[in-house]
């Protein structure tokens, strides 16, 4: 299997203590992690624009797999023989910014062995949560990471994270606190079938990661203009750094 591209949609819905809400569109890769290098199994006119580099994500070695493997180790699990698909963006004119990467890991028979959230900020900081999702593919973690400055690291998140296929992914993350309404943000996709799909598509992937992070900063300072409290960022956790 090669990498993927999706055309995705992106919405944040926040309802306390004020209400904001904002959707965009941008590429999105499935890309399995099968040991062998993602980047050699793009078409020829995908690599001028896009990269999949192992440093954009958690771990220390040059193999994107390996650091997954590494990092399920730390939990006295063995994921040497698992199979690994990531749901992320790509390094697009040599910068990369995904605020989430999802990795499915299946065991060789086929059945569910976890799931990895890998949550990065704009501060450089990232955190990565192991989950067991149930049977309906929902799964619950306390929020570990300083994520925006408008929100602290109180919380829990739910999160409904349904293995991609071929017709594309839909994920959904809850930020649940004592009190307060859920921050609600979705992430969704589908593979382009038209000809104007794959116009979009192609439009949004030599940049996509550039425009994310504009789109990031552009929303904080939205919210700052409406006087929304900025909360005090914590060290981050000694786990993952």
């Amino acid at each position: 299997m090669r990498p993927t591209a999706y055309l995705a949609t992106v919405r944040h819905v926040r309802t306390t203590p004020l209400r904001h809400d904002f959707t965009y569109r941008t590429s999105t890769w499935v890309v399995p992690l099968d040991g062998t290098d993602p980047n050699h199994e793009l078409h020829w006119w995908q690599r001028a624009f896009v990269r999949f580099r192992a440093s954009d994500h958690l771990g220390d070695s040059g193999s994107w797999r390996d650091n997954i493997v590494g990092f399920v180790g730390t939990y006295g699990l063995d994921a040497s023989s698992w199979r690994i698909v990531a749901l992320s963006g790509a390094a697009t004119a040599g910068y990369a910014f995904d605020p989430l990467t999802l990795y499915w890991c299946t065991e060789p028979t086929g059945e569910p062995a976890a799931v990895i959230a890998e949550v990065r900020n704009t501060y450089g900081e990232r955190h990565a949560y192991l989950v067991q999702p149930d049977e309906r593919a929902v799964a619950r973690a306390e929020k570990r990471l300083y994520v925006s400055p408008f929100n602290d690291v109180s919380g829990s998140y739910t999160m409904s994270v349904p293995p991609p296929d071929e017709s594309g992914f839909d994920v959904r993350v809850i930020l649940h606190r004592p009190g307060e309404r859920p921050f609600v943000a979705t992430w969704s996709g589908a593979r382009p079938q038209s000809a104007g799909e794959r116009l979009r598509l192609a439009l949004h992937t030599p940049f996509a990661a550039q425009v994310v992070t504009v789109r990031i900063r552009l929303q904080g300072i939205r919210l700052w203009a409406r006087r929304l409290p900025i909360q005090p960022r914590p060290e981050q956790p000694e786990e993952l750094r």
